[in-house]
C-alpha cells in the first residue's frame, strides 16, 4: 500500500489530540500552490527548511564557543537537532503534530549570526532598523531563500519561528502575543531553552570554564548531575505538569523544577556567556561584525564584489548589508575580514 498525503491527513485526524494542529486545516501559505501526493504541508515545509541554504550555514556557526576546534562542541546546527529531539520527544507524549514541530525546530534559528548572540547584539546596535534573530530567521524564509522568492512555508511555522525566542524573559510566555498559534508552537519555544541549558552546561564543562561544584546545588539536587538527565528531569516534569482541559493547553513545571530551570539559567549568563574569556571573544568578533558592515556601507567596490549592485538609497544598502552580514558563518566572517583589513605578504621569489 502506498501511503498518500491523504492518508497521512486521515491518519493524523484519528491518532492527533484535538488541540494538535492537523496539516489538512493549515491556514495556508503566502503563496497558493498545488499540494503534494505524499507528504503533508508541514512535512514539506520540514523538507524546504532542511534543503535551504541557511540550514546548511549553520554547522559553521557559533553556540557558544567561537569557532571551536574540538569536535564535540556543539554549533547552531547540533542545538537546532537537539531541540528537534526533544520536541517531538514532547508532543509525541502530548499526541501532537510532530512534523509541525519538526519544522519550526528546524527553521528557528536560521536568522542566527556568525558569532552567536554578540553578533545579534552588535547588529542590533548598528542597525538603524535594530536586529534580532528570530525576526532575521522568519525574513530568511520568507524573503532571503531561493533568491528573493523565499521558502512559502504555512503560517503555523513562521508564527512557530517568529515566536520561539525569549532571550532572559520568563521560559514560559507571559503574554498573548509572546503565545504562538499552535501548541506544537509552544513546545518549540520550551524545547529551545531546555536543549541549551542541558548543552551549554555540558561545553561550558568540556571547555574548563566552569566545573561541577560550580553549579548551584539546587540545581545539581533537581535536575541531575549529567545532560541525559538534566534533560529528561525538565521533559518529564513539563508533562507531567502541562495541563489540558478540552483545547486550552497551559505549559508548567512543577514548583522547584521551574526554579531551577531558572536558576540554572540565570547560572550559564552570569558565569559562561559573560565569563571574561568567552566575553573577550565576543567582544573580538563584535569589532569583525562592526567593522564589515562599515566598509560595506561606505564602500563601493567590496559591496559590488561581495554582495551586489550599489543601491544609490543608504537605507537599501543598509538592509542589505545587515541580511549579507547575518548569513555569514564565523569563518567567512573571519576570512572576509582578514581578506579586506589586513597586509597581504608579497609573493616574491
Amino acid at each position: 500500500m502506498i501511503l498518500k498525503r491523504q492518508d497521512i491527513e486521515e491518519r493524523e485526524r484519528a491518532m492527533l489530540a484535538p488541540y494538535a494542529a492537523k496539516a489538512a486545516d493549515t491556514r495556508g501559505r503566502p503563496r497558493q500552490e498545488p499540494e503534494c501526493e505524499l507528504r503533508t504541508a508541514y512535512q514539506r515545509d520540514r523538507d524546504r527548511i532542511v534543503h535551504s541554504k541557511s540550514f546548511r550555514r549553520l554547522k559553521h556557526k557559533t553556540q557558544v564557543f567561537l569557532s571551536p576546534s574540538g569536535d564535540h562542541y556543539r554549533t547552531r546546527l547540533t542545538h537546532t537537532l537537539e531541540v528537534s529531539q526533544i520536541g517531538r520527544t514532547i508532543g509525541r507524549a502530548l499526541q501532537l503534530n510532530e512534523d509541525l514541530i519538526e519544522a519550526i525546530s528546524l527553521g528557528h534559528d536560521l536568522g542566527h549570526t556568525p558569532f552567536g548572540h554578540a553578533g545579534e547584539e552588535v547588529l542590533n546596535r548598528i542597525y538603524p532598523g535594530g536586529f534580532s534573530h528570530h525576526e532575521q530567521s522568519l525574513r530568511v524564509v520568507d524573503t532571503l531563500e531561493k533568491n528573493g522568492r523565499g521558502l512559502n512555508l504555512t503560517l503555523e511555522v513562521r508564527d512557530g519561528i517568529i515566536k520561539h525566542s525569549k532571550g532572559k524573559n520568563p521560559i514560559l510566555p507571559s503574554s498573548q502575543a509572546e503565545t504562538a498559534l499552535t501548541v506544537e508552537g509552544g513546545v518549540v519555544r520550551i524545547a529551545d531553552i531546555i536543549a541549551y541549558i542541558a548543552h551549554d552546561v555540558e561545553d561550558a564543562l568540556r571547555g574548563g570554564v566552569i566545573t561541577d561544584a560550580d553549579i548551584p546545588l539546587p540545581c545539581a539536587r533537581i535536575l541531575g548531575d549529567r545532560t541525559s538527565a538534566r534533560i529528561d528531569t525538565m521533559v518529564q516534569d513539563l508533562i507531567k505538569h502541562t495541563q489540558i482541559q478540552g483545547d486550552l493547553v497551559e505549559f508548567g513545571f512543577s514548583p522547584a523544577v521551574g526554579q531551577a530551570v531558572t536558576q540554572l539559567r540565570d547560572f550559564l549568563y552570569e558565569h559562561v556567556y559573560d565569563e571574561s574569556q568567552v566575553h573577550k571573544d565576543f567582544e573580538r568578533s563584535a569589532k569583525v561584525i562592526r567593522e564589515l558592515y562599515e566598509i560595506f556601507i561606505a564602500d563601493r567596490r567590496p559591496y559590488e564584489d561581495e554582495i551586489g549592485p550599489w543601491p544609490e538609497d543608504k537605507a537599501a544598502r543598509e538592509r542589505e548589508v545587515c541580511d549579507f552580514i547575518a548569513g555569514m558563518t564565523d569563518r567567512y566572517a573571519l576570512d572576509l575580514y582578514q581578506n579586506l583589513f589586513l597586509p597581504k605578504p608579497w609573493a616574491v621569489y
